[in-house]
């Protein structure tokens, strides 16, 4: 199986480790020191070689960091994770800080009221996020000090750099050779005055070149760097040994191969004025290139707007992987309702049955994140992952809650479906058919071009709002192309400020979460699209969801009458849709089952 059961990080070693760290502050005179989450390529998922932060914590959550003092450890986490925490760090040696209503240097302030001197390691943070510390300590006496990993110094048993092999991907999955990639954004930097520019993101080289890589668990990323030159020539850092002969030919001579450790080297040769992303590129690369005397003006990384817009090949690709995965997960849904009134299964069940429905389809390369099987208060934790420590039998009267993915080569699919699991609660059902209604309004929604998530993200909460709830996280993310699970630039947030363009595929998966009892999530992905012509409409131009996900919505959960008209009307419609699309892709006994899940409510 792709997803193990094991415990990732141990808390009870979080005391020792703790003071392992502060030896190692107070050998450089440090008062204090940064642990992020992130890696040098601030991704969301990292190799086990960089999970420093939940070695050192026990917290295994995808966002979030520590800060060490000689008194008192914090531990950053944001409302996604409040619950987790409390379960994975030792109380008494590390605080959860909700965050970003705290903000870390507000903290600092208080923590080193006489100063201090905070080490950080330039290769984890970026330029933007140490600015932003420094002017929000500007009048204190506390000093930031660059230092090299102290983690990385105490961690004997850190595991090496990945080595996973690098392939190309299809042009016929892309929809765009390499060659014109490079060309389109290559002229993107000479109408910017741009020499060239440093790519940190693995998935903007993955999207670039045309490749995918194994470096990084659940997604086909390679690990490494490299420079865009403004006449479309690229210089890769890479392991070599992740790179063969086919692979060479496939990237061509314009791409020039590359060791890791000449990256500085030549980012300290570089000419002209570079363009360096400020929000992604480590600290590292601009202290590299001021001490060289390199101009460099900030930018957004050039190719993270292009692959956010998918091309018709790349929507053709996931809309058939999506539909590929849809009967996977029905045969598993038919499963599921048929085994759980005779058997005794627990949520580890449900995680290895449905990996071995995507199995069946043998076109799994991999699952997207790990499986999310929260039943009862399990379901409350937003990102809960079931370890054999935390297993839990699934009860009569629970919801369940299972959020999953699949990586195929020809897209990557998202889904969250909450299920009842024999005689379920009124006020359940209740925050259910509110969660329902948000989806809903989000899947309908109809807007002028130029606007951004944050202009749709109440669409989804109001809902709620009207109850007094709402969920702490965001309704949608960004969703690539057999590439990462969660991408930017655009989201459904109150953060989103990308205004939302054709060919976008996002998340729409409003939530309800009470501690300690249950937790709701409803998720379908869905691509922007110019909305079609309405009669008597405005000369606007107006862009809409096309809905990619098709799987049917436990009926069982909903309160009819909460519904509108035209809600109901749009959720027997979806269903019709599901039941045509997937009925014709699964065994006999699925169907059976999918016509009774799809019947009109």
């Amino acid at each position: 199986m792709f997803q193990n059961f094991d415990d990732t990080a141990d808390r009870s070693r979080g005391p020792e480790r703790l003071a392992a760290l502060r030896r190692q502050m107070a050998a450089e005179g440090l008062d204090g020191f940064l642990v992020p989450r992130a890696d040098a390529h601030q991704g969301e998922y990292v190799a086990p070689r960089d999970e420093r932060l939940a070695w050192l914590t026990g917290f295994t959550g995808s966002a979030g960091f520590c800060v060490a003092l000689a008194d008192r450890a914090a531990v950053f986490i944001d409302g996604r994770y409040k619950v987790q925490v409390k379960d994975q760090v030792d109380p008494g040696s590390f605080t959860p800080v909700a965050w970003p209503e705290t903000r870390l240097h507000d903290w600092l302030r208080k923590a080193l009221p006489e100063g201090g001197v905070v080490g950080f390691d330039p290769w984890l943070h970026t330029f933007e996020q140490i600015d932003a510390l420094v002017k929000g300590l500007d009048g204190s006496s506390i000093a930031l000090a660059e230092t090299t990993s102290l983690v990385d110094r105490i961690w004997e048993t850190q595991p090496a750099p990945p080595a996973g092999r690098i392939t190309a991907h299809p042009e016929t999955l892309a929809g765009e050779p390499a060659h014109r990639k490079r060309t389109r954004i290559a002229g993107t930097l000479v109408d910017d005055g741009h020499s060239a520019a440093v790519l940190t993101m693995p998935d903007s080289i993955a999207w670039l070149l045309n490749i995918r890589g194994a470096d990084v668990p659940r997604t086909p990323i390679p690990h490494a760097f490299a420079i865009l030159h403004d006449d479309a020539r690229v210089t890769l850092f890479v392991a070599p040994e992740k790179c063969d002969d086919d692979l060479r030919a496939h990237l061509g001579n314009s791409v020039t191969l590359r060791p890791p450790e000449a990256f500085g080297p030549a980012l300290r040769s570089l000419t002209g004025t570079v363009r360096v992303d400020s929000a992604t590129a480590p600290y590292w690369v601009t202290a590299e290139l001021n001490e060289a005397g390199v101009a460099f003006e900030w930018g957004d990384d050039p190719c993270i707007l292009p692959k956010a817009c998918k091309t018709e090949a790349e929507i053709a690709g996931t809309t058939e992987a999506h539909l590929r995965d849809g009967a996977a997960v029905v045969e598993f849904l038919a499963w599921l309702d048929a085994t759980l009134p005779h058997g005794r299964l627990t949520e580890i069940d449900v995680v290895t049955e449905l990996e071995l429905s995507r199995r069946a389809t043998d076109r799994l390369r991999d699952i997207s994140f790990d499986t999310i099987a929260g039943s009862g208060p399990n379901g409350a934790i937003v990102h809960y992952r079931v370890t054999r420590r935390t297993n839990r039998e699934i009860r009569d009267g629970d919801l369940l809650l299972i959020d999953s993915g699949g990586q195929y080569a020809d897209g990557t699919t998202d889904l969250t479906r909450t299920i009842a699991v024999g005689d379920v609660g009124t006020e359940e059902k209740q925050c259910f058919t509110r969660v329902l209604k948000g989806m809903i309004a989000m899947s309908r929604a109809r807007w002028p071009r130029g606007l951004a998530g944050r202009d749709l993200d109440a669409l989804a909460r109001y809902p709620l709002w009207l109850a007094g709830q709402d969920y702490d996280h965001g309704t949608g993310h960004g969703v690539g192309a057999f590439l990462s699970v969660h991408e930017g630039p655009q989201r459904l947030s109150r953060l989103g400020e990308v205004p939302m363009r054709p060919g976008m595929i996002l998340s729409n998966e409003p939530g309800y979460y009470r501690e300690g009892a249950f937790g709701i999530r409803i998720e379908n992905l869905v691509v922007v699209e110019r909305a079609p012509a309405l009669p008597g409409a405005d000369d606007r131009a107006m862009l809409a969801f096309r809905t990619l996900t098709f799987v049917p919505i436990d009926r069982r959960l909903i309160v009819p009458e909460i519904l509108s008209v035209e809600e109901r009307a749009w959720l027997d419609a979806y269903h019709v849709l599901v039941a045509e699309k997937i009925g014709p892709r699964v065994s006999a006994a699925a169907r059976h089952w999918l016509k009774r899940a799809t019947a009109p409510l």
